[in-house]
């Protein structure tokens, strides 16, 4: 009767993770060919009358979505956080009467330690920080997707734009921590197993936006994204490279060409170990300066690099493990 129930568990384990990752990489499509289609068929009237909605509804995604914890608590979530396993630690407190970005590093093939630890219930965010409300950030275009976009404002998920990110930060109180991950695109390209890559020596947007705000920055570490598949990584100045990134400067997104454990699309189940740093306290300026700029962006790169070498022992790593910032 246990080794049953051990199978079923597995099998859901496997359901909920192919599910994730399938809207990970079709379901936008999906949703797009599905609004064209009805549009040529007798159901037109509901594509036009989306389409009004749409339109509508358009600055919605930048002004606080639609957040539903009906969502986010789906017991999906549970099963995909126990297939790798998926786990949050707390190295510090946050204070719930402030606001906060987390830097979420590093981005891997498709941010799965990130989106269970942030868009969803199941790996404890609320009773870790309590009072503390997380809301990842994603690519901004991905809120113009007809039904996607609908979808993914559901599980907490905002665009990754300037108004969005003022709006949640400070105009939706206290207790907001906006997760942005840093590294975006360029950096999934640099995802493979035994690497660990960080892209943010000339990324210091989410620094100034802190500064402009007065808002904490806070370093996460997701110790295990990069193991999740193995990826074909071109050499820089090869033809791959320079469409791969000519792809991502058009559409915003990078192609990777990837592999996984089973069926190509299924990641290796590896242990997650999603990390948030101690914040660092930030002075609120209306127009800061290059130097204050540099000085928290360094102080941030600082604490990264501290928070990745103290963790990545107990994390699974060897001692010579280093944290390559470029």
């Amino acid at each position: 009767m246990t080794r049953e129930k051990t199978q079923l568990k597995e099998f859901l384990e496997s359901i909920s993770v192919l599910q994730w990752v399938l809207s990970f990489l079709l379901l936008g499509v999906a949703c797009i060919i599905l609004m064209v289609y009805l549009m040529f068929t007798s159901l037109w009237p509901l594509s036009a009358l989306y389409f009004v909605w749409l339109v509508m509804d358009w600055h919605k995604p930048e002004r606080g979505g639609r957040r539903t914890m009906f969502v986010r608590k789906w017991k999906v979530w549970e099963h995909m956080r126990d297939y790798f396993p998926v786990k949050l630690v707390k190295t510090a407190e946050l204070n719930p009467n402030k606001n906060y970005i987390l830097g979420s590093h590093p981005h891997g093939i498709m941010c799965t330690g990130a989106f269970t630890c942030f868009s969803t219930e199941s790996c404890g965010f609320a009773e870790a920080f309590p009072g503390v409300r997380a809301s990842l950030a994603m690519l901004a275009g991905l809120f113009r997707i007809p039904f996607f976009r609908d979808y993914i404002m559901s599980a907490g998920l905002y665009p990754v734009s300037k108004p969005s990110l003022v709006h949640l930060l400070s105009k939706s109180g206290k207790g907001n921590a906006v997760v942005i991950v840093i590294g975006g695109a360029a950096e999934s390209l640099a995802s493979s197993p035994g690497l660990n890559t960080v892209v943010m020596k000339e990324r210091k947007g989410f620094v100034r936006l802190a500064l402009e705000l007065g808002v904490d920055l806070v370093p996460v570490y997701s110790f295990g994204e990069n193991e999740l598949y193995q990826q074909v990584i071109f050499a820089e100045g090869s033809l791959c490279r320079r469409l791969q990134d000519l792809f991502k400067k058009i559409m915003g997104f990078a192609p990777c060409l990837f592999v996984g454990e089973r069926f190509v699309l299924m990641p290796y189940r590896t242990p997650i170990t999603t990390v948030v740093g101690s914040p660092i306290s930030v002075p609120k300026r209306v127009t800061p300066t290059d130097e204050e700029v540099d000085h928290y962006h360094r102080l941030y790169m600082e604490a990264l690099s501290k928070l990745f070498h103290e963790h990545k022992v107990s994390c699974g790593l060897s001692e010579n493990h280093e944290l390559r910032i470029i």
